[in-house]
């Protein structure tokens, strides 16, 4: 059983999620800086670069939105054309254009922003554009993707795509085509605030932190929902009625003397995981270095000495360190190039055996995420998209003393 305990302050909302009382995600948002990932603008072209095949757009934000050739392109790789055009040829100065956040402004740049159009539902992803019908890969029964591909080929309209989500597994026709019916009244209501607003204007805006949730890793009708604000739990009320009709778990309101994260043993659990320096059982150490667009790992056996020979403890510590590695990277939301320098082992079958750990880990994280392999040096390769700032938009702060070699713990304790 998973629970989603919800600590709320005049400032921000902090979500955890855990599983059998582990934590295994925690996010965070500024309650009047909610993030941009997911909304929809309706921008203006400022610029046109063909030396970067990019074009910036005026979203109304500090800075301009940076869209890529081709995020431009049809969304279906079959209806591109065989030689990719210009970006002069498809956008030009002054042209009013929908888009979407696609990440994040941050690091002196604007946030990234696409027409490759997509509205998230409890069962499915909506594209108004994109001509095709997907099941999620972790869906693995081969009746079961061949239904619910049958299922949206029979739902979709002319050129609507759609992605059935891993957790419309089983689901009857009715609850995907109640969502569906959803989604599509969402995008006309974005494109008729289109058609009426002046460039650059918000046309709409994506879930708060704690909706996202729910929407994408909560099982109304299993899990538990724990919320320490009357307001914030009755909104929450409120959304689980829409998403689940047939019924869910109440929310709670907890009233408890002490703060819920502390309660629940979340505050412990965060000092520990978000620190540089992290223990696994027997002494073993993980050592999390983290650069704007790097991260590496280093795995050290330190007082782990629990082997029959060298090569076996080795292993044993590495396979531990796999488990808890693909653990934090999911819960510190860690993105980009991730190197991890795994102790050496001598056995081809032994490094198999730690990249398999480490994928059983990943394969529950919702976020896109590679193994590409082990280098010449012996180091593991993989890369996670990452689409929001550290912590769904709440970073630590820069230490003022060092000037960004160490980071202050305040943002854990707000």
């Amino acid at each position: 059983m998973k629970q989603m305990i919800v600590h709320c302050t005049q400032h921000i909302t902090r979500m955890a999620l855990l599983e059998d009382g582990k934590l295994v995600e925690y996010a965070a948002e500024r309650n009047q800086q909610q993030g941009l990932v997911g909304s929809y603008y309706k921008g203006r072209v400022i610029n046109v670069l063909p030396g970067m095949q990019a074009a910036f757009v005026d979203i109304g934000q500090k800075k301009n939105a940076f869209l890529y050739v081709d995020d431009v392109l049809h969304p279906h790789l079959d209806r591109q054309p065989d030689v990719k055009p210009s970006i002069e040829e498809l956008l030009q100065p002054g042209q009013e254009i929908i888009v979407q956040v696609r990440k994040e402004p941050g690091g002196g740049k604007g946030a990234r922003v696409t027409t490759h159009y997509t509205l998230p539902g409890r069962w499915m992803v909506y594209m108004p554009y994109a001509e095709y019908v997907g099941v999620s890969k972790k869906i693995g029964r081969e009746s079961e993707r061949n239904r619910l591909k049958g299922i949206g080929e029979r739902l979709r309209r002319n050129e609507e795509g759609l992605i059935m989500r891993t957790v419309s597994e089983d689901e009857p026709t009715e609850a995907v085509e109640g969502d569906l019916a959803f989604l599509r009244a969402q995008w006309d209501a974005i494109t008729r605030r289109a058609q009426a607003a002046e460039a650059p204007a918000l046309l709409h805006s994506d879930l708060s932190i704690v909706q996202r949730f729910i929407r994408d890793a909560f099982n109304p009708q299993r899990d538990e929902l724990m919320i320490d604000s009357q307001k914030a739990a009755r909104e929450a009320e409120i959304f689980l009625e829409e998403m689940a009709p047939d019924g869910y778990n109440p929310v709670g309101v907890y009233n408890g003397y002490e703060p819920i994260f502390a309660a629940y043993g979340i505050q412990e659990q965060l000092h520990r995981s978000f620190a540089r320096k992290y223990t696994l059982e027997g002494g073993a150490t993980l050592i999390w270095d983290e650069a704007e667009a790097l991260t590496v790992i280093d795995v050290n056996t330190a007082q782990y000495i629990g082997g029959a020979s060298l090569e076996d403890t080795v292993t044993r510590t590495n396979l531990l360190a796999a488990e808890q590695i693909g653990r934090l990277i999911r819960l510190r939301d860690t993105g980009g190039i991730i190197i991890i320098d795994f102790i050496d082992m001598e056995q081809e079958g032994h490094r198999r055996m730690v990249t398999d750990r480490l994928e059983s880990v990943i394969s529950r994280d919702r976020t896109k995420t590679h193994i590409l392999g082990w280098t010449r040096l012996g180091l593991l390769e993989m890369t996670r998209k990452k689409a929001r700032h550290d912590s769904a938009g709440f970073a630590p702060v820069t230490c003022p003393c060092c000037g960004g070699t160490g980071k202050t713990g305040a943002w854990l304790e707000e």
